[in-house]
């Protein structure tokens, strides 16, 4: 049960490892991209290629669908970034239980994008967790945790791939002996367990409350999605890469010019544009986008 690129080296390595994998559980194809053309799930486009069945379900609650999954008669159902809640009726159809792949060291960053929040909350470290699925929100049992360090300039988009690697890697390796009764799971410490929601658009639009670490560290959880961004000459200005310079600037939206880019003032910093990018156009360096601005900015830009 997937559906994003995440999920896709979990289902390849399950395949390659032998598993009998009697059908794909993922999103119904939807909408995306500018022109609104409907697009499969990356982990359909997988299934079809390995030539296994593929279900899509609107909802896992209908009696019919959880009928079709009893007839699966599965031992386990593997679970990555599947988007959707499991019932508990569903829970109950396997043999042994649903596992999970999920992007972050449990009991820290429980929810749904635990690689933007351990990239906005400054973490050294993150990894994967394979843990066993229960009703509460990524609250069971762990059987593995395996960590990978939080390079200064990652993003989501570059920490993801590895991240999905890691986890399909330890799912093969656990799994055998889990379904073996041979590992157990370790209950989570619920007092150590911190959160994290669903992103929305507008949370990339930096905030006059961000120090200037924090913003830089946005800048990179919300690439590529949805994007840093500020408000500038009535337009917004996504900031796809930048720069942090310690500094005791003035208020928090003034800007200047540090070197040949722009910067942005925030508490304790400045906050250089390495990469922008006007709506419609295409990515600019700050030295290009400051020779479009004739070397004159203006004096301030609309944070959140």
């Amino acid at each position: 049960m997937g559906s994003p690129e995440f999920a896709v080296p979990s289902l390849r390595a399950l395949a390659a490892a032998g598993a009998a994998i009697p059908a794909v559980v993922t999103q119904p194809d939807r909408r995306a991209g500018r022109g609104g053309r409907v697009q499969p799930p990356p982990v359909k486009l997988a299934a079809l290629e390995l030539g296994i069945e593929v279900l899509q379900f609107e909802s896992l609650r209908d009696d019919s669908v959880q009928a079709q999954l009893r007839s699966l008669r599965s031992d386990v159902f593997v679970v990555a970034a599947y988007g959707k809640i499991l019932p508990r009726a569903v829970l109950d159809i396997p043999r042994r239980g649903c596992l999970n792949v999920h992007a972050s060291l449990l009991p820290r960053w429980r929810g749904a994008s635990p690689i933007t929040a351990a990239i906005l909350a400054g973490d050294s470290v993150t990894g994967v967790s394979i843990m066993e699925l229960v009703q509460r929100m990524d609250a069971g049992p762990v059987i593995s945790r395996v960590e990978t360090p939080i390079l200064p300039g990652d993003t989501t988009g570059t920490l993801e791939p590895r991240l999905a690697a890691l986890g399909a890697a330890e799912l093969v390796r656990v799994l055998p002996g889990w379904l073996a009764g041979e590992l157990v799971a370790v209950p989570q410490d619920e007092t150590a367990a911190t959160y994290c929601s669903l992103i929305s658009k507008s949370d990339g639009h930096l905030a006059a409350s961000m120090t200037a670490g924090r913003a830089e560290r946005a800048v990179r959880a919300y690439n590529p999605w949805p994007g840093a961004f500020v408000v500038y000459r009535s337009e917004r200005l996504a900031i796809w890469r930048s720069r942090l310079e310690p500094a005791a600037p003035p208020a928090p939206g003034t800007t200047t010019v540090i070197g040949a880019s722009p910067a942005i003032a925030f508490a304790g910093g400045w906050l250089v544009l390495e990469e922008v990018q006007r709506p419609g156009g295409r990515r600019l360096t700050g030295e290009q986008f400051l020779a479009g601005e004739r070397g004159t900015l203006e004096p301030v830009v609309h944070l959140a």
